[in-house]
C-alpha cells in the first residue's frame, strides 16, 4: 500500500453524481453509487469501480491479517461446484429457489456455491488421514451466490456478494470449542479495525445445522435483523433465537370449558370487541402446511407468529399457509373459530411457551359463528410440542434476568457455527485416532461477509456530506483539492507526490474546468478522512487541512502539512 502510484481524479475511472439513484432504499446504496464506488451490473449484480475495490481491499487485508494470526490457512476453492456433495448433506433440495443451479453441456448438474462447507469437508478428507493431522482451520475470500428473491438495498442484499468462510477442522468437540473461541475473537479484533459498531448476539443455525450459533450485528436502521439487547445484563440476541422457559400455572380454579355464541367473529379483533376482552385473553390459532401436512400454531391473540421461527423449526420442511382448497378438505377445520381443543391426531398443534399448561383461554369451538371460553392448556387439550414462535416485542421480559428488553435493526457481518459432525458424518470424514481406530472429525463454520461490511461501515459512518470512511479502509489517507487555477493544480500535484514519498496513499483532484464548489462537494461525497486544500493561499505555499469526521480546518504550509498528515 506505501507508495502506491498518486490517484489522479482526472484520469479517475468513476463519475460522481449529484441525484440519488431512483432504486435507491437506503443510505449505503445511494452514497455508494453517487461517490462512484459501485454501479448496477443486474438486480443484485455489483460492479466495483476503482474507489470501491480499494475499499473493498482494505477490508479484505484486515480479514486475512486477523485470520492468519490465529493460524488459519487460506486456500480458494472453484466457485462452479458439482451437485452430488449436496445431494449427499440434503442441502442440494434444503437451500430451494435460492440456489443457482445449472448444467453442463452433458446434462451434468451444477450449483454456484453458496456457501462451502461440503467441498472443504471433501478437501479435508482428501488430505488428512490421521489425527496428527488435524486441528486445521482452512479460509477462502471468494464471491457466493444466492438467487435471492428480491435483491435490494444494493451491495447490503444481493445475488453475488463477496465472502470470507472458513472452517476448522478437530478430532474432539473440546478442539471445535477452542477453534469457535479463535474466530470469535479474530472477528472481534476485525470489525474493531474497521471501526464498525457491533453487537455479539445468539443466533439460530438455520439450514447450516450444529449446535450453536452467535452473529456478529452492526446496529443500522437498513439492517434486515432485529436483535435484542438487555440494558440490565449482557444477554443480547437475534429475536429469532430468543426462547423462553416453559412455567405450567395452576387451573385449579378455572371452571369448565363453556361454549358460547359469537356471531360474526372471525378474527381476534372482532372477537374481543365482541365479548369486551383484551386481545391477550384469546388464543389464536394459525392453520400451516408443512410437507402438505396441516399443522395448528397457538399462540396469545394480542401476539404475532414469527413465521421466520417457524420455517426454522421445520426445516428443512417446506412451510406454506393453507388455502381455501385446504378448508374445503377438512369441514372439520372451520376458517376463524378454531380451537385446539379435539382437533387430537388429525392435526398436530405447537404452541408457544406463553401457552403454557394451566393457562386458560377464549378460543375457537370448531364450529361456524362459536367459541369456547375456559379452555385450559393441559386440561382441555395437549401441546404436541412447545415453540417459541412469537414476534419478540420491545419490552418483553429478558430471558436471563427479566428487564424489558430493546429491540434495534442491525445488518449482519460475520456468523460463526459449532456444526459438529453433521458434514462428516454425511460426507462420511474420518481419520485415524491415536489408538489407530477411526475418529469422526468434528467442524466449525464462520462466516464474515465482506461486501456487506463495505455497506455496513457506509450506514454507521456516513453524514450528511457523503461517506466518511474510518482511515484503515479509506481508499486514500489524504485527498488533495487542487481549487482550480494552474498555480494551485501544479501546487496539489507538487504535495501529493510529497505525500505519496512519505508512505501515504494519496488521492488528488486535479481536474480542469471543474469549479472548487464542485470538487469540494465530491471530496466530501467521497469520504478520505484528511481533505488538503490548495486554494486561495497557494502562492503563498499555505495549504488548508480539514478533517473530514470532524470538520476541524487549519491552515499549514506544505512542510507542516505534511509533517501533520504522516505524524
Amino acid at each position: 500500500m506505501a507508495n502506491a502510484p498518486v490517484q489522479r481524479m482526472s484520469q479517475l475511472m468513476a463519475k460522481t453524481l449529484r441525484d440519488d439513484p431512483a432504486d435507491a432504499e437506503v443510505l449505503s446504496h445511494k452514497l455508494l453509487v453517487r461517490a462512484g464506488y459501485v454501479r448496477r451490473t443486474a438486480a443484485g449484480i455489483w460492479s466495483w469501480l476503482p474507489l470501491g475495490k480499494k475499499v473493498l481491499a482494505n477490508v479484505e487485508r484486515i480479514v486475512r491479517e486477523e485470520m492468519d494470526a490465529i493460524g488459519a490457512q487460506e486456500v480458494l476453492l472453484p466457485a462452479l461446484l458439482p451437485r452430488e456433495p449436496y445431494d449427499a448433506t440434503g442441502r442440494w433440495d434444503e437451500y430451494g429457489a435460492e440456489l443457482f443451479r445449472l448444467q453442463d453441456r452433458k446434462g451434468g448438474d451444477y450449483l454456484l456455491g453458496p456457501t462451502h462447507e461440503e467441498i472443504f469437508t471433501l478437501l479435508v478428507k482428501d488430505q488428512a488421514s490421521s489425527y496428527k493431522d488435524l486441528p486445521v482451520i482452512l479460509y477462502q475470500i471468494q464471491h457466493k451466490y444466492r438467487d435471492e428473491a428480491r435483491p435490494r438495498a444494493g451491495i447490503l442484499r444481493g445475488r453475488e456478494f463477496l465472502m470470507k468462510d472458513s472452517y476448522s477442522f478437530d478430532t474432539e468437540d473440546e478442539g471445535l470449542a477452542q477453534s469457535y473461541a479463535l474466530h470469535r475473537q479474530a472477528y472481534q479484533r476485525v470489525f474493531e479495525r474497521l471501526g464498525l459498531d457491533y453487537r455479539i448476539c445468539a443466533a439460530t443455525a438455520g439450514a447450516m445445522g450444529g449446535s450453536k450459533s452467535e452473529e456478529f450485528l452492526a446496529p443500522a436502521e437498513a439492517g434486515e435483523d432485529t436483535f435484542a439487547d438487555c440494558p440490565n445484563c449482557d444477554f443480547a440476541a437475534n429475536t429469532e433465537a430468543i426462547t423462553y422457559e416453559l412455567k405450567p400455572v395452576d387451573a385449579a380454579g378455572v371452571p369448565a370449558l363453556e361454549e358460547i355464541p359469537t356471531p360474526d367473529t372471525p378474527t381476534i379483533e372482532t372477537l374481543a370487541a365482541f365479548l369486551e376482552v383484551p386481545a391477550s385473553a384469546t388464543l389464536k390459532n394459525l392453520l400451516v402446511k408443512v410437507d402438505g401436512e396441516i399443522v395448528a400454531v397457538g399462540v396469545p391473540g394480542d401476539r404475532e407468529v414469527d413465521m421466520g421461527k417457524v420455517e426454522a423449526h421445520f426445516a428443512p420442511g417446506t412451510v406454506e399457509m393453507v388455502t381455501e382448497a385446504d378448508f374445503a378438505g377438512r369441514p372439520d377445520l372451520v376458517r376463524g373459530y378454531v380451537g385446539p381443543q379435539g382437533l387430537g391426531e388429525k392435526v398436530k398443534y405447537i404452541a408457544d411457551p406463553r401457552v403454557a399448561p394451566g393457562t386458560a383461554w377464549i378460543t375457537g369451538a370448531n364450529k361456524a359463528g362459536t367459541h369456547a371460553r375456559n379452555v385450559v392448556a393441559g386440561r382441555d387439550f395437549e401441546v404436541d410440542q412447545y415453540v417459541d414462535v412469537v414476534v419478540v416485542q420491545e419490552g418483553d421480559p429478558c430471558p436471563k434476568c427479566g428487564t424489558g428488553l430493546k429491540l434495534d435493526r442491525a445488518i449482519e457481518i460475520g456468523h460463526i457455527f459449532q456444526l459438529g459432525r453433521k458434514y462428516a458424518d454425511a460426507l462420511k470424514l474420518d481419520v485415524l485416532g491415536q489408538n489407530g481406530k477411526p475418529v469422526r472429525v468434528t467442524m466449525g463454520s464462520y462466516g464474515i461477509g465482506v461486501s456487506r461490511a463495505v455497506a455496513a461501515l457506509a450506514e454507521q459512518t456516513a453524514d450528511e456530506q457523503g461517506l466518511c470512511w474510518p482511515a484503515e479502509v479509506a481508499p486514500a489517507d489524504v485527498h488533495v483539492v487542487a481549487a482550480g487555477k494552474a498555480l494551485q493544480i501544479e501546487l496539489a500535484l507538487d504535495v501529493s507526490e510529497k505525500l505519496r514519498a512519505a508512505g501515504l496513499r494519496v488521492l488528488v483532484d486535479d481536474r480542469a474546468g471543474v469549479s472548487p464548489g464542485v470538487k469540494f462537494t465530491d471530496a466530501e461525497l467521497i469520504g478520505v478522512p484528511k481533505i488538503l486544500v490548495a486554494g486561495r493561499r497557494s502562492d503563498e505555499g499555505v495549504l488548508e487541512l480539514k478533517d473530514r469526521k470532524t470538520g476541524e480546518r487549519e491552515e499549514l504550509t506544505v512542510d507542516e502539512a505534511i509533517a501533520r498528515l504522516t505524524a
